[in-house]
């Protein structure tokens, strides 16, 4: 039995019947589906699925596939130049992966990954030590799913999260990959793991395994010194990467972790403090501008009709109240992916953007449903409809009552319906802008219906003639559009969430 632990519910009288039919007509909500985001203890099998997940069967799971322990080692020059340097456990993050995945517990998971990032021959370290240690806690801890990856330090850009499928060869392909491919792994160093070409033979090897990987770019503009103008990590890049391999390489991190570093020990805010650590180019309602932007990078990734999925991470390495910049795994940042609760499903479900994300629990449930001629299509999938047909947009969304792992209690205050035209391939691999996206519908509390923390609207695009995608954000401010984040601003005060599209063909 489920000892489920959630936010208390402020009993409202429904507001219309015909709501609650319309919420009846598209998927059921249960109660064990309400809110597993606070201090849950959820239970779930510690083996793959042994048949393929049924639909109807999935929930929305939260989780983090990017988080550190203090197998992220800090590097020490031998005394002998000659030899290798030598690794530091703990020297850049600090805590064990047992105590990552009971945090990650009491903040509400079902699922993380141990994203470990290396340096000389580190490959053998999380073979020979990270390992056994992802096996121990597994067993103390088998109410989080808990994957074997690492932060891959990625050749000629900085970092991704590699998620492997939960198997007996994980050790063996994940020792494979940073052996092989990791950008710090040799010593001394080899220029030619540094280049983007090096990196799409990687996504070649990943691509080719038994049971291929995840991986999701990080932190895609930390390094940018601009809105627009990109570090590290191009817009050119990421589509050679999804173009080598649009099964692994699947999306980018939406809102970066470090997200509590304008917070001292103390909770008092940092005046100098950068949410994400974006020095240059600050993040926007705590998403990457790559996200944020309206008609940006992400929207002109969905107008090839490329499936590019976002995600939402912790990036822990140490606790603020520790003096790091983090939040545990689960306490502000949450990735929700529609799955069953196996290992199997829930990567199916990053790979194919069932996924909706949101910062200090906003939201804890999101469905978009796009209907038309008795079809429907969900968040990561398609829907095809006639040249000119109607089609029906249904969002539901659970807003949840009482507090946050920050001690208060925020309110949904708008929800966006974003459309934007899919126009096939871009010309320009550099192309940042998709000038056809905007907001439909901005839904407020006078124009959604309320049946307790359920909030229910619709929408219908009338006409359909091309294809096209929706999305759907909201936030509880009263910003038009996410604004660049001033330093030492308050994390908690600033809240958005995002779905992954619906995309919609047209015969």
């Amino acid at each position: 039995m489920l000892n489920w632990f959630v936010r208390p519910v402020r009993l409202r009288r429904p507001r219309a019947a015909a709501a609650i039919a319309l919420c009846l007509a598209t998927s059921a909500w249960t109660p064990t589906s309400a809110h597993p985001g606070h201090a849950v203890e959820p239970v779930g099998p510690a083996h793959r699925a042994t048949r393929p997940a049924r639909p109807a069967q999935r929930r929305w799971l939260a989780g983090d596939h990017h988080v550190h322990s203090w197998f992220s080692v800090s590097v020490k020059p031998a005394a002998d130049p000659s030899q290798p340097p030598i690794l530091i456990k703990a020297g850049d993050a600090s805590n064990p992966i047992t105590t990552n995945a009971r945090m990650a517990a009491r903040h509400g998971l079902t699922w993380m990954v141990a994203t470990d990032h290396g340096g000389p021959n580190h490959s053998k370290l999380n073979r020979d030590e990270a390992y056994p240690e992802l096996l121990r806690s597994r067993r103390e801890t088998p109410g989080v799913l808990q994957f074997w990856g690492m932060e891959l330090d990625t050749p000629a850009a900085e970092h991704s999260s590699l998620i492997l499928p939960r198997s007996a060869l994980e050790r063996d392909a994940l020792f494979g990959i940073e052996s092989g491919y990791n950008r710090r792994e040799p010593w001394p160093a080899d220029p030619a793991r540094d280049t983007e070409g090096f990196m799409l033979e990687a996504l070649r090897h990943m691509k080719a395994l038994p049971r291929p990987p995840v991986v999701i770019a990080n932190h895609p503009s930390r390094s940018a010194t601009g809105v627009g103008r990109y570090g590290l990590v191009s817009p050119s890049e990421l589509r050679d990467w999804n173009d080598t391999a649009p099964d692994v390489a699947v999306g980018m991190e939406g809102a970066p972790g470090h997200q509590a570093s304008s917070l001292n020990p103390d909770g008092s805010l940092k005046p100098k403090g950068d949410r994400g650590g974006y020095s240059r180019a600050p993040t926007m309602g705590g998403f990457d501008q790559m996200t944020a932007k309206l008609g940006g990078f992400w929207d002109a990734m969905l107008g090839e009709g490329r499936r590019w999925w976002i995600t939402s991470t912790s990036d822990s390495h140490r606790h603020y109240t520790d003096g790091g910049d983090d939040f545990w795994p689960g306490e502000y940042s949450k990735t929700y992916v529609k799955a069953v609760r196996t290992y199997d499903d829930v990567l199916d479900g990053l790979r194919n953007g069932r996924i909706f994300v949101t910062l200090g629990d906003l939201v804890s449930e999101v469905d978009v449903t796009a209907m038309a001629g008795g079809r429907k299509a969900e968040i990561g999938g398609r829907l095809e409809v006639p040249a000119g047909a109607d089609v029906t947009v249904v969002i539901r969304v659970r807003d949840p009552s009482g507090k946050n792992f920050g001690g208060f209690s925020p309110s949904v205050a708008r929800i966006d319906l974003i459309q934007g035209d899919v126009m096939g391939p871009a010309s320009n691999r550099a192309l940042d802008v998709n000038p056809t996206t905007r907001v439909v519908r901005a839904f407020t509390p006078t124009s959604w219906v309320r049946d307790g923390e359920v909030l229910s609207m619709i929408h219908v695009l009338k006409n359909v003639q091309g294809p096209t995608y929706i999305r759907v954000r909201g936030t509880g401010g009263d910003e038009p559009e996410p604004l660049p984040d001033p330093l030492g601003e308050d994390p908690w005060s600033d809240l958005w969430f995002y779905a992954n599209p619906v995309f919609i063909a047209v015969k």
